[in-house]
């Protein structure tokens, strides 16, 4: 599969991906850590960095705020690193960059070092994180031309939001036939939560995501200008590019990223395990000068701060006034719309936010599973006790004096409301969880949540068949 989209073409790239071979094994949550320890000798618990030069990279999306802040608030120099931060221009750069050892470390796709470890989608490099760089912070953009086709059918649900995918299915067969292409749709990688978010939408409103429509790859920064260009009909992108598309006019969001699923995890701070085994004491300070950065951006008051700074060219290069509205905690579904008040589309600290939770990598590799990209004998929770280490980010907030869980998984989909998360250093105030569709993720049986989703695929059942040779993604 052709995964190398930097350029300014849309790769018709199968977002489901051929699964790896399979490792035999029962999912179990029980394990052990490999050790991977900051090495001290003055009795303080903190190690001098092996090497002080550090290069990560990052995409030109809002949530690269906390490596911004962590350069412009001289958090990393607090911790003796002189961090260089390299702009990239596709998701495949940053995982080729750090396995080649070209970056030390970067802004990753959750299911990057998921995906890299487990040889899905490229060579297998044993890849790992200890920090969540951010919650939330997506959202699925539709073209002018389909929302004034959709509008002028059923001008009711197009007034609701969040957008019940099912609506597609009205204008499917009447829009295919008038662009004899399927209705086609864009996401930024094929391991991306951005193409589990809008499979997740579209199967939730009885499309089947293979069949009915085509998914493509569209680096970020290049979304905008393919939706204008008529070349695809939608998205599912972090931030600017929704609101760039709205304050444009060239499309309207549809549904966020949050309204799938409240404070699912986005992106994380990727390393290769080589590299975390030989700089134990940079990956520390790293991670300490992030997490305060994460905790520094969350801060109601330095909001407008983080988005002058990530506006500027050598980070997103985008306009502050789009930047600021899901910073600032507003958002705008369409042009003519009033902005709506969303505080939790970027979440950088609160609800533990910087802690890398096995069930979240159980939750993407169920979602790996689902659409074929994963082999289901795969010992998942195996993987994500050696991909997700929770044990390292506790060495890391135990120094910078931040509250962390104390297990290393959670149910999901069950809080409505915000919660108390009891079982951690300290309470810590957690937000609500909860999935579109009202499923209940449980981690100790992922096998009967994936099953539930073969039962229950399409409650729809599917969009007519599009006329076109072009097939599915």
């Amino acid at each position: 599969m052709n995964q190398s989209e930097g350029d300014a073409n849309i790769v018709e790239a199968d977002t489901r991906m051929p699964a790896s071979a399979a490792g035999a094994g029962s999912i179990s949550l029980a394990g052990t850590d490999r050790q991977i320890s900051a090495k001290t000798g003055d009795g303080s618990g903190i190690g001098k960095p092996e090497r002080t030069l550090v290069s990560l990279g990052f995409i030109p999306l809002t949530d690269c705020a906390p490596l911004v802040v962590a350069v412009e608030k001289e958090f990393f120099a607090r911790e003796g690193l002189e961090v260089s931060l390299s702009k990239e221009p596709s998701w495949a750069n940053i995982r080729d960059k750090v396995a080649l050892g070209v970056l030390d470390g970067a802004q990753m796709l959750a299911g990057i070092p998921i995906a890299a470890s487990l040889g899905i989608g490229a060579v297998r490099t044993s890849m790992m994180t200890a920090l969540s760089l951010d919650l939330n912070g997506n959202a699925i953009t539709l073209s002018r031309a389909l929302c004034e086709r959709l509008r002028a059918q059923m001008p009711g649900q197009m007034a609701q939001r969040p957008l019940d995918a099912g609506v597609l299915r009205e204008v499917s067969a009447a829009y295919v036939s008038e662009r004899r292409r399927p209705m086609t749709f864009a996401v930024v990688f094929p391991v991306s939560t951005h193409n589990y978010q809008l499979r997740y939408w579209l199967a939730a409103g009885g499309i089947d995501p293979d069949r009915d429509v085509r998914i493509v790859v569209v680096p970020p920064s290049q979304m905008v200008a393919h939706l204008e260009a008529g070349d695809i009909d939608g998205y599912c992108v972090g931030e600017p590019w929704n609101e760039v598309a709205v304050a444009r006019g060239s499309g309207e969001v549809v549904i966020t990223g949050y309204e799938i699923w409240n404070n699912g995890p986005e992106k994380v701070l990727g390393v290769t395990r080589d590299w975390a085994e030989n700089f134990p004491n940079t990956h520390q300070a790293m991670l300490r000068a992030l997490i305060r950065a994460g905790q520094w951006a969350d801060q109601p008051e330095n909001r407008m701060e983080v988005a002058r700074l990530i506006a500027r060219p050598d980070y997103v290069d985008a306009d502050f006034d789009v930047v600021k509205m899901s910073m600032a905690g507003s958002f705008r579904y369409g042009q003519a719309a009033e902005p709506v008040q969303l505080a939790d589309f970027n979440v950088f600290h609160r609800y533990a936010a910087g802690f890398p939770w096995r069930s979240h990598a159980l939750w993407i590799m169920t979602q790996m599973v689902r659409w074929r990209q994963l082999d289901p004998a795969r010992d998942l929770a195996a993987a994500a006790r050696e991909i997700y280490r929770p044990d390292i980010y506790r060495q890391a907030a135990e120094a910078v004096g931040v509250d962390y869980p104390l297990h290393d998984y959670k149910t999901e989909g069950k809080n409505s409301a915000p919660w108390t998360l009891g079982d951690a250093s300290r309470e810590i105030a957690m937000g609500p969880d909860l999935f579109l569709d009202g499923r209940i993720f449980d981690p100790q049986d992922t096998e009967s949540y994936i099953r539930s989703f073969e039962s229950n695929q399409l409650a729809g059942g599917g969009l007519p068949a599009p006329n076109s040779n072009d097939g599915t993604a």
